[in-house]
């Protein structure tokens, strides 16, 4: 087996209402209703569905707990995250700081949702990360002339 992608993960939420505005306004993301009239928050290729905690739908995770989550999301511009954030009062609880993302370095802000998960907004870094490693030819062995400048 070779996973591919994460499609969708699922939030259990105190109040969907709630939870789906602060998302749509404060993040940018756009609602969806689907089977059932259940509501999810859709952004990019990605979605996050809403759970109420007192759902009865089967299959459920073993331990549904509003406020456990830690989701990181990439951002185009963090200095245009920064601002939505202080136009719609949501307060950063760290940041800007850098950390370690999937694909390259990212710098980032926390904040918090209604339910008191952690959300991260992450700028990728373009910068080149050095390497001890290098092409065979181009090791250095003892006593071997500095490569020669064409200059």
């Amino acid at each position: 087996m070779r996973l591919v992608s994460l499609d969708h993960v699922v939030l259990t939420v105190h109040d969907v209402e709630r939870t789906s505005r602060f998302y749509q306004d404060v993040l940018g993301m756009e609602e969806i209703i689907f089977g059932g009239g259940r509501r999810a928050l859709h952004f990019g290729q990605q979605k996050i569905n809403l759970q109420p905690i007192d759902v009865s739908q089967e299959p459920l995770a073993k331990e549904q707990m509003p406020g456990t989550a830690d989701l990181c999301f990439l951002v185009e511009s963090l200095d245009a995250a920064i601002a939505r954030l202080g136009a719609a009062s949501v307060t950063i609880v760290e940041g800007p700081v850098f950390r370690t993302g999937a694909s390259s370095p990212i710098l980032s802000v926390y904040i918090r949702d209604p339910d008191g998960n952690l959300i991260e907004l992450s700028q990728p870094q373009d910068v080149v990360i050095a390497s001890d490693e290098r092409p065979e030819g181009l090791k250095k062995t003892k006593g071997a002339e500095k490569p020669k400048s064409n200059r």
